[in-house]
């Protein structure tokens, strides 16, 4: 049985426990949210290897009583073009080594303006503070999980002979580690050490960006420290969704926000509170719902600077009611689209003064580029490789754009006082397992815990293998999948917990103070709140 966590003063929620733990303390220390999840941001790094890395991207959705809900946007620039490409003789980036780190890494540079936000919330926790526990877990060690073993097996084939990888994460004997192996990480505790002790600015222009740099040119890649040097992450507004119970915020390009609200605003039309939400009505209307917003974002989507549409036009009522009419409430699109893949973890973190936070960090693939670099430590991310060598548009590898990104951190504000943070990891299946937790939560009226727990859907990708198929664990009544079936839903059945539905979590703050938090079961995480 799953429970509901409940408590009053702050509340956290992350996939490994350590870093909820992380930002709990920080927040048991008089923090505020935000520095709280500056806390989990760095521990999450460390503990969580496969799926993160401050060698990747960051996004923040922060809300605070009487104050307008805002964003950072950390998402790194390319730092070459598609003639670096072709010059190796290559038609496409490659998914691994140092050909595929070919972007500057954005989110410590996120943490230096989410530090500033922090203390215009009044907090006032210094950077070793804030860092106390990364450090300490890449200094001292922290046991393998089995999501790490696991990934590690799945993946050693294209991870084994890259520069600095075997080192690291493997055994002395090449083998892998076992779940509750002690790894420690000597190099990124001396990375967070600069951090702490010279603030971000030093990844990016001080002394650490020069063993950073050193680093990347000793793996090969083409970043160096001219690139480092001229990257800023930006303070933006966020994208928002007026629902009929609330507004609803999410990131702005080059993430994939616009499809979480555009989803939950189509299936704000489809009447879907008549239905329950295990049935085959419910699962045929969200997926139709998911198909419509999917076919805009992979229309208009890429570099945010180099678009042509406004995803704000299409949040407007009447293309939503547009879109909404489009479905067919008796028999699916038929599909596929490209599926987009990708790694990474959400957290969250509220406050007792109702500071909320949605944060989202990510490397991409399973270890990243799988570059591991040799004296800073960092797993180097592979995002540059959602662009593209061929044709036109927004998503075309150009020095200085920045990459379709699968990272969405959602956050609602709703018309009866509640605050509800939310979200998941997993690629595509991002917007989807968040409109279920939205909708099991605040439609239908499921305790948190029931509603990241309840069996999920996966049209697509997620992370793992290559498949288009609309995915159900088990756990499914079977009358509904073959309803679904009927309808022309390409079903498959997983087994009952799947990782590839991605670790989903969610805090929800009551009027009175009230938190109420959950974690994925399918993670290694925890929802903790005092």
């Amino acid at each position: 049985m799953f429970h509901t966590a409940r408590a009053t003063r702050g509340m956290t929620t992350a996939p490994h426990r350590l870093a909820a733990e992380a930002g709990l303390r920080v927040l048991r220390d008089g923090g505020n949210a935000v520095e709280a999840m500056l806390a989990m941001a760095a521990a999450v790094a460390v503990v969580y290897p496969h799926m993160n890395s401050i060698g990747g991207d960051g996004f923040w959705v922060i809300s605070a009583p009487g104050r307008t809900v805002t964003g950072i946007e950390a998402a790194g620039r390319a730092a070459v073009d598609v003639d670096w490409y072709r010059a190796q003789g290559l038609s496409e980036i490659p998914t691994r080594g140092p050909a595929a780190a070919n972007m500057v890494a954005g989110t410590v540079d996120g943490w230096r303006l989410a530090k500033a936000e922090a203390e215009a919330l009044g907090g006032t926790l210094s950077w070793d503070r804030l860092l106390d526990d990364a450090i300490y877990h890449a200094s001292s060690g922290m046991a393998v999980t089995g999501s790490q073993e696991k990934n590690t097996h799945a993946k050693l084939a294209e991870l084994r002979d890259l520069p600095g990888f075997a080192p690291v994460f493997l055994n002395a004997d090449g083998s892998v580690p076992g779940m509750g192996t002690i790894l420690k990480q000597p190099a990124l505790a001396a990375t967070l050490k600069a951090i702490a002790a010279d603030g971000p600015d030093s990844y990016y222009r001080g002394a650490l960006a020069k063993v950073i740099a050193a680093d990347l040119a000793q793996a090969g890649s083409p970043v160096t420290a001219d690139h480092l040097a001229a990257y800023r992450a930006r303070m933006v507004e966020p994208l928002k969704l007026d629902h009929s119970l609330g507004q609803i915020y999410n990131m702005t390009p080059p993430t994939q926000g616009i499809a979480s609200l555009l989803a939950l605003g189509v299936a704000d039309r489809l009447k879907l509170d008549q239905f329950p939400a295990d049935g085959a009505e419910y699962y045929h209307r969200m997926v139709e719902a998911i198909k419509q917003a999917f076919l805009v974002r992979d229309r208009i989507l890429g570099d945010p600077d180099s678009m042509v549409e406004n995803p704000a036009d299409f949040l407007k009522p009447a293309a939503l009611d547009a879109m909404a009419a489009r479905v067919d409430p008796n028999r699916a699109l038929p599909w596929p689209q490209p599926a987009m893949p990708g790694d990474t973890v959400w957290m969250g973190a509220v406050d007792g003064n109702g500071v909320a936070v949605s944060f989202i960090q990510s490397i991409y693939w399973e270890f990243g580029s799988g570059i591991v670099l040799r004296d800073s430590g960092l797993i180097w991310q592979n995002r540059g490789g959602a662009f593209l060598l061929h044709g036109t548009g927004p998503r075309l590898l150009k020095p200085g754009r920045k990459p379709f990104h699968t990272l969405n951190p959602p956050l609602a504000r709703l018309h009866d006082g509640r605050t509800l943070t939310y979200g998941c990891m997993g690629g595509e299946g991002q917007p989807q397992t968040q409109a279920a937790l939205f909708t099991r939560a605040i439609l239908h009226g499921q305790e948190p815990q029931q509603a990241v727990s309840a069996p999920r859907w996966l049209l697509g990708r997620s992370w793992g293998a290559q498949s288009f198929s609309l995915k159900f664990e088990s756990r499914v009544d079977p009358a509904v999948l073959a309803e679904l079936k009927a309808r022309g839903h390409d079903v498959e059945v997983l087994g009952p917990w799947e990782d590839a539905m991605g670790h989903g979590g969610m805090i929800l703050r009551h009027p009175n103070g009230l938190l109420e938090g959950a974690n994925d079961p399918r993670s290694d995480g925890a929802a903790v709140g005092f």
